[in-house]
């Protein structure tokens, strides 16, 4: 059974999977295999180089993230041309790992797992565990913790969905406006949950 883990940026997704990783659960996490697919000569990365050029290129023969971010932000049509090269190698990628998972249930974190519905990653998860946040919580978090401006951050957090409108695509969501403490604390019983549905039960 694969649980998707999602939430907006700040929510605290790396503390929820980082607490079920804890409990032995194997982490699947998507920006990691973002990043992997597009490694130094790759085939990913070279597909990329042959369309959009060889501008995407560093000097030491890997992908020049600021320069495509910044160029596919300003160029919707660069973005699609992107995503049509990588959600696939992310989405294989994400096959195999879940493939060779051991643990009762897995967990995949995917911070777009909802909005990205062309990566296909949402089709792989039987269930959708939302971590929720205020937007002044994000806002608070994620300027603290990346360096980012505010106008940065809101600029990621309007790419995202509304809070209200992830939620509904949710199976569980968790509040996590308060400590750790009080996440782990609502992770727990999801934990027994997702346990007795994978038929393993303590």
């Amino acid at each position: 059974m694969v649980i998707g883990l999602t939430g907006g940026i700040g929510s605290g997704k790396s503390a929820a999977s980082a607490w079920f990783a804890e409990q032995g659960i194997d982490v699947i996490d998507a920006d990691v295999i973002a990043h992997a697919v597009v490694a130094k000569g790759s085939p990913t990365l070279l597909k990329i180089q042959e369309k959009l050029g060889d501008w995407v290129l560093l000097p030491s023969g890997e992908m020049d993230r600021a320069a495509v971010r910044a160029h596919v932000f300003n160029h919707p049509a660069a973005l699609m041309a992107l995503e049509a090269i990588t959600h696939p190698a992310i989405r294989e990628m994400a096959k195999r790992q879940l493939a060779n998972s051991r643990s009762p249930y897995s967990i995949l974190v995917a911070p777009l797992l909802i909005e990205a519905a062309e990566a296909g990653l949402a089709n792989l998860c039987q269930r959708i565990l939302v971590i929720d946040a205020t937007e002044d919580t994000q806002l608070v978090r994620a300027s603290g913790r990346d360096d980012q401006s505010m106008a940065k951050i809101k600029a990621i957090m309007a790419n995202q969905l509304p809070r209200a409108a992830r939620n509904e695509h949710a199976d569980d969501v968790v509040c996590n406006d308060a400590t750790l403490a009080e996440l782990h604390a609502q992770l727990a019983p999801l934990h027994q949950y997702y346990l007795s549905l994978a038929g393993a039960d303590d």
